[in-house]
């Protein structure tokens, strides 16, 4: 469908050229920046960069945040690693597919067992559950196109 549909034409035809000429790019940029919002989360918990906690400090806010069985250093590595070479990984458009639905389980469990007694909001304190769920909802969407032309998944000509 092209901007000139005339059953939902544009408020400013001129601009059709413009939103037809950028649509093949929408993916890309999604899954980009997707994988730009999860880096620093996990350069946070790996290597204490932007103000990182100490993996003590993490290990007692996971513990609190999801239970007991979340209160452990390996839990902290995991989530770093998948936000960090993750979010790596939808940047270069590599194994696009596996790494977004890992992010998908992921947001579900932050919005559903971290974030859901915080209610709604992201601004209340100790956040809400509408972060998590948009990232993953993003992340659901990426998980559904793939990595798209602009992706290392298209030059090697596998896609999961």
């Amino acid at each position: 469908m092209d901007s000139s549909d005339s059953k939902n034409p544009l408020v400013i035809p001129a601009l059709g050229g413009i939103y037809d000429g950028l649509r093949p790019c929408v993916p890309t940029a999604m899954r980009i920046g997707m994988g730009l919002f999860y880096m620093p989360h996990g350069a946070q918990k790996l290597f204490g960069l932007f103000g990182g906690a100490t993996m003590e400090q993490y290990v007692a806010g996971f513990g609190k945040a999801l239970g007991p069985s979340f209160a452990s250093p390996g839990w902290i590595y995991y989530i770093g690693g998948l936000e960090f070479f993750g979010g790596l990984c939808l940047v270069l458009g590599l194994f696009t597919r596996p790494v977004a639905a890992l992010f998908v389980g992921f947001m579900a469990t932050a919005a559903i067992v971290a974030q859901y007694p915080n209610g709604w909001f992201w601004t209340r304190p100790g956040g809400g559950m509408e972060a998590p769920a948009i990232w993953g909802f993003i992340c659901l969407l990426i998980l559904i196109q793939g990595g798209g032309k602009l992706s290392l998944d298209r030059v090697i000509g596998k896609e999961l």
